[in-house]
Formats: C-alpha cells, sequence, structure tokens
C-alpha cells in the first residue's frame, strides 16, 4: 500500500483521491487553512485527515497536487518548504514552461517531478477520465492507478508531455465554450439572437444545443479556468502561435466569474447579459 497525500480535494481532486483508494491506497488530505466544503468532500471520498501539509508530507510516499492551475506554484513551493523527498505529481492544466518550472523547483529540494494531466470529469465511472503522465518515473505513478475509474497513461518523450497534452485538448474543448457564448452574447447585443439561432437550427442544428450547455456547464465553474486560458495562451505564445483567442476566453470566463457560488447554472440568455457588462476592476 502507498501513501498518497492529495492537495487539495476539490471536486476533481476528491475524486482522485477515491480512484486511488479504489485502487488499495492510503490517501491524505491537509485540513489546515481548508474550508468546510473541502472537509465534506474529503470526507465523502475516504480521505483521512493529515492536518498539516508538513505531516502529510512526512507521512506519504507520493504528493498529488490537483488544484486551480493559478494556485499551482503556490502548491508547489509549499510542498519543496515543508521538506518532501518522495514522488511529486503535479496534476494541474499548466503551460509546459510552467511545468518545468515546477519540476525545476521540485526537484531542486530534493524530491522527484512527474507531470500530469487530467482529460475528462471527475473518474467516478470507468472510462470517462484519464491521467495523462510524463518524466522519468511516470510509470511509478501510473502503477497507482491500474484498476478503478482513473485510467493512466504513460507518454514517452519529453518531461512536460502531459501537460502539453492537456492544454492542447482544453484550449479546443473550453475555449469553443467561451465562444460560443460571446457568440451568442453578441448576436444579442445587436438584436439577431433569434435569427442567429433560427439559421443554426436550419444549417449547423447542433449548435443551438451546443451554446445551452456551455452555459450550464461552464459558467459556474468559470472562475477556474480563467488561469487555465491564461495558461493555454503561454504554451501557444511558447510555440510560436497566436495566443489572442485564449486570452479573450480567459476574459469571457473571468466575467462569468460571480456565477461560482450560483444555486442554479444560469441560462444562455443570462450568460449573454453577463459578457455584455463592463469586466470588473
Amino acid at each position: 500500500m502507498t501513501t498518497i497525500g492529495l492537495l487539495h480535494p476539490g471536486e476533481m481532486g476528491a475524486s482522485v483521491g477515491r480512484a486511488a483508494r479504489a485502487n488499495g491506497h492510503r490517501v491524505l488530505w491537509a485540513s489546515e487553512g481548508r474550508g468546510p466544503d473541502t472537509a465534506a468532500r474529503a470526507a465523502g471520498a475516504g480521505l483521512e485527515d493529515a492536518g498539516t501539509l508538513r505531516a502529510l508530507g512526512s507521512a506519504s510516499d507520493v504528493v498529488l497536487s490537483v488544484c486551480p492551475p493559478h494556485a499551482a506554484g503556490d502548491v508547489a513551493r509549499a510542498v519543496a518548504a515543508a521538506g518532501f523527498r518522495g514522488l511529486y505529481v503535479d496534476g494541474n492544466a499548466v503551460a509546459p514552461a510552467t511545468a518545468r518550472a515546477l519540476g525545476t523547483l521540485i526537484e531542486k529540494a530534493g524530491a522527484t517531478f512527474v507531470d500530469g494531466g487530467i482529460v475528462g470529469p471527475p473518474p467516478d465511472k470507468p472510462g470517462t477520465t484519464r491521467l495523462y503522465l510524463s518524466g522519468p518515473a511516470a510509470a511509478r505513478v501510473a502503477e497507482l492507478f491500474t484498476t478503478g475509474p482513473l485510467e493512466a497513461i504513460v507518454l514517452p518523450g519529453e518531461l512536460t508531455s502531459a501537460s502539453a497534452v492537456k492544454m492542447a485538448y482544453a484550449a479546443w474543448n473550453k475555449g469553443q465554450q467561451a465562444l460560443i457564448m460571446a457568440v451568442r452574447a453578441l448576436a444579442t447585443a445587436e438584436g439577431v439572437d433569434e435569427t442567429l439561432v433560427a439559421e443554426w437550427q436550419r444549417s449547423q442544428p447542433d449548435l443551438p444545443k451546443r451554446s445551452e450547455n456551455a452555459a450550464r456547464g461552464s459558467a459556474r465553474k468559470a472562475w477556474r479556468w480563467v488561469g487555465e486560458m491564461d495558461e493555454i495562451a503561454a504554451a501557444f505564445a511558447a510555440a510560436g502561435l497566436p495566443d489572442g483567442f485564449h486570452r479573450a476566453a480567459g476574459e469571457v470566463y473571468r466575467r462569468l466569474s460571480p456565477y461560482k457560488d450560483a444555486a442554479a447554472p444560469p441560462t444562455i440568455e443570462d450568460v449573454a447579459k453577463t459578457l455584455r457588462k463592463e469586466p470588473r476592476p
């Protein structure tokens, strides 16, 4: 049995922790500085509370970071400062350059770095979610998920191949959702939304539903995706590609961030009105 320290059990992280437990591993989390919602998710996934990050690091063979991308650097620095010397897996949506910087930080502190990228929803059933892994020690992490709902895939090549796959996948998956919502907002602003939807129903009949699904599925998560769009833009720029589209997608999600604590998902009409407002300073 391997002991895995999970930082931090949000919706995705808690499900990843549950998948690790399904493989017979012990999974810890650290309640220090975390709120009651995180505690409830951790309890629901059967995770053990180590209390502090330092205690978690001391007891863990592997530390797995699953957090919003804007927090990936802070988590890595905190783990390094806590003296962790085991296997550190960054499972966050960050650009390859960011992953390389995190790897340098972690390995200078004496731990071993593995790059990871999660594609799919929280892994609650088999066949939906992949954990891509890269780096010399990637196979050691894949061995932790040989059964259960999370499929681990080891990639050859560069240390940061897993992050590159995640960036390319999310560039389309989340980028097109931002675009289609912005298109509906433009049509609403110009008073032609009904005409646009009618034309779509004739020529591209899947688009009306896709725009509605984008609003329902992404608005309450938009606050988490702002940083991800920034990371994707950085990845595009580093590859010599235009980065403006995903900078704009990040602004779309930034304008939708007030829906974070909404009791119910908004309609596409609500989202269109929200997007037309001036961005908050």
